[in-house]
């Protein structure tokens, strides 16, 4: 008599393990099959963002609008990026670099700082020049903005 109820309760263990192959797959098919590694990147990602010394939405919109010129300095704990002498090719006479400097861990418009120099070929010799205000006005406009986007796309999803 308990043979028979031991095997109806293997049994039954074995036909209800077998559904959750397929909770599995529901799962796989919904967020892709690669979903365990990703999970552990964003829990990776998190981490990551508390151990710099600035605004993480800050410092990747930075690199990301930056990211024209070659980078000279990347400093993360210092929240300084500084780029190369960047010439556009369609002004070969004009070169500039940029210094963006992040101040606080807070996503504000005053934790920012962008530096810009300029330099025109005159004569085979490259001579500063000044820079508009104007430039770095909108340089900064352009990290805030997309610094609120990721800011946005991450509380979002």
């Amino acid at each position: 008599m308990l043979r028979p109820a031991v095997f109806g309760l293997a049994l039954a263990s074995a036909v209800a393990l077998t559904g959750c192959n397929f909770i599995r797959d529901d799962i796989n098919k919904t967020l892709g099959r690669h979903h365990e590694s990703r999970t552990r990147q964003a829990d990776l990602a998190a981490s990551q963002v508390t151990t710099i010394g600035v605004n993480a939405y800050l410092w990747r919109a930075a690199l990301d609008t930056l990211s024209f010129a070659p980078l000279v300095q990347a400093d993360a704990n210092g929240g300084v990026i500084v780029t190369d002498w960047y010439a556009n090719p369609r002004s070969p006479n004009e070169r500039v670099k940029v210094t963006a400097t992040i101040l606080d861990r807070d996503l504000r418009a005053d934790a920012l700082r962008v530096a810009a120099s300029r330099q025109v070929l005159t004569n085979g010799i490259w001579i500063d020049a000044p820079v508009a205000a104007a430039t770095v006005q909108r340089l900064e406009d352009i990290i805030l903005t997309r610094a609120r986007d990721l800011r946005r796309a991450a509380s979002a999803g």
